[in-house]
């Protein structure tokens, strides 16, 4: 939604009556999805709405002024600012020597969840703008929950379920609105 909102505002970007009508409904889907036992947790309720802030923002300064740049340097430049800004860490809470399992899972989640998710994230924007490439980002939850039942044993709801279906449907109209 902020993506959304800041691409009207800052990019001029049209909001249609159905690309508002996706965002609302991914937004209901996700709240389906996560639950009622979300609501109970301000602080984390606050600190994600301000992720989802800077990551609209982000989207949409990238889709204004990095559209020469491409895909797979400003993935590379996210990933190495946030090793940068993640180093002063090391100075307060020193690692244990990490065994070759961690190394290995590490490098998993860097290069396959991190380096290649941002060169896609990054070409979408160019491609299909900040709103659109935004949009994705309801999936998450839905991805989240179905690794929790599938690997970890957790329920499903008809509620999540239903969330998911108005997630898609609502992340379908953004993008063809």
């Amino acid at each position: 939604m902020w993506g959304a909102l800041l691409s009207a505002l800052m990019l001029r970007e049209r909001l249609s009556a159905r690309r508002l009508a996706g965002l609302m409904l991914g937004i209901a889907g996700v709240a389906l999805v996560s639950g009622p036992e979300a609501s109970g947790r301000w602080l984390a309720i606050a600190a994600s709405l301000g992720a989802a802030f800077c990551y609209g923002l982000t989207g949409v300064v990238l889709r204004r002024w990095g559209r020469e740049a491409s895909a797979r340097g400003m993935a590379a430049g996210t990933q190495l600012m946030g090793g940068a800004l993640l180093l002063p860490l090391l100075v307060v809470s020193p690692p244990a020597w990490p065994t070759p399992e961690v190394v290995l899972s590490v490098l998993a989640l860097g290069l396959v969840c991190g380096a290649l998710a941002y060169v896609l994230y990054f070409r979408l924007i160019a491609d299909i703008g900040a709103t659109g490439a935004l949009t994705v980002t309801y999936l998450i939850p839905i991805f989240g929950v179905l690794w929790g039942a599938l690997f970890l044993g957790e329920p499903l709801s008809v509620a999540m379920i239903a969330g998911a279906l108005i997630v898609i449907v609502g992340t379908v109209l953004v993008l063809r609105g």
